[in-house]
């Protein structure tokens, strides 16, 4: 049998990342300490997650024609990731991001799009035949709605699961949402969507949860140290709390808790079990020193 594979349709983003004491307020300039280039973008992040979890992965996406998109490329192919369906966009630069870290391991983040908005249904008709064979999609929110509408349409068409990383947030349409068997989410994203106060506690996110499954028919809220919840309409619900580590950096935790989540459903484990490995795969991660994370 073919083994079980999780396409990823999303961004590829060329990441600068900067480490400073502190981040800037309006106005404000901090003096930094260092900085270092990093392959990302929540697409290409989950996509190498899932290679790294043990299952076929491959991404469809989008880079330009410079060397940011080269990189991207390459890293893919580095990383175990099948990028025969990355595109390159002639005209549009590579998506990139500049991420400012503070000395808690916390960012903030502005990115620039680029060749991730020249993604559309002619990126999954050339990727036919892997689509066919997908069992679980990933899709994100930082390509345009009707690419990620024709993508999710055509894997269930073959009968392949769509998990939704609803990141960054934004009003999604009611074709998305009914296209969406699971939507994952963080705590800021849940208060968005599921329009609660805050989410800064694991019952906090038990409870947004428990709202998402109104528009989904299962809703996973992360809240950061707290741990994760698991609601879904056949009743099933529960929560479990982080894995004490050590924090060293959280950048890209969410993503790889998304990619290892997928790994374990395209393998046929049970919810709370990929909940599991993902939630290890989350700690390691935010344990490791970014200089160290392509070891894993």
């Amino acid at each position: 049998m073919t083994a079980p594979l999780v396409t990823v349709f999303g961004s590829l983003h060329y990441d600068i990342m900067v480490e400073a004491p502190d981040r800037p307020r309006k106005g404000e300039t901090v003096t930094g300490h260092a900085w270092q280039p990093k392959c990302g973008g929540k697409g290409g992040n989950q996509a190498v997650s899932a290679a790294r979890a043990g299952v076929r992965s491959a991404m469809i996406g989008a880079v330009g024609d410079d060397d940011f998109g080269r990189a991207l490329v390459g890293n893919l192919a580095r990383r175990g990731v099948d990028s025969r369906f990355v595109r390159v966009a002639p005209g549009a630069g590579s998506g990139m991001s500049v991420a400012i870290f503070d000395a808690g391991g916390d960012y903030g983040a502005v990115i620039v799009s680029g060749s991730n908005l020249t993604l559309g249904e002619n990126d999954i008709v050339a990727a036919t035949e892997m689509v066919a064979q997908t069992a679980v999609l990933l899709l994100q929110n930082e390509v345009p709605e009707a690419a990620n509408i024709a993508a999710a349409r055509a894997v269930k068409a073959h009968g392949g699961r769509v998990v939704l990383n609803a990141a960054p947030a934004r009003k999604l349409s009611g074709e998305l949402i009914a296209l969406t068997d699971i939507v994952i989410v963080n705590a800021i994203e849940a208060e968005f969507l599921a329009g609660v106060a805050v989410v800064d506690t694991l019952e906090g996110a038990a409870e947004a949860a428990r709202m998402l499954i109104d528009f989904y028919p299962a809703a996973i809220v992360t809240a950061g140290g707290e741990g994760v919840a698991y609601c879904g309409r056949d009743g099933q619900a529960f929560e479990r709390a982080a894995l004490p580590v050590k924090v060293v950096s959280t950048h890209g935790a969410g993503d790889e808790f998304v990619g290892a989540f997928a790994a374990g459903l395209a393998r046929g484990h049970r919810v709370e079990a990929a909940l599991a490995a993902a939630n290890a795969a989350a700690a390691l991660l935010v344990a490791t020193p970014e200089r160290q994370r392509e070891a894993i």
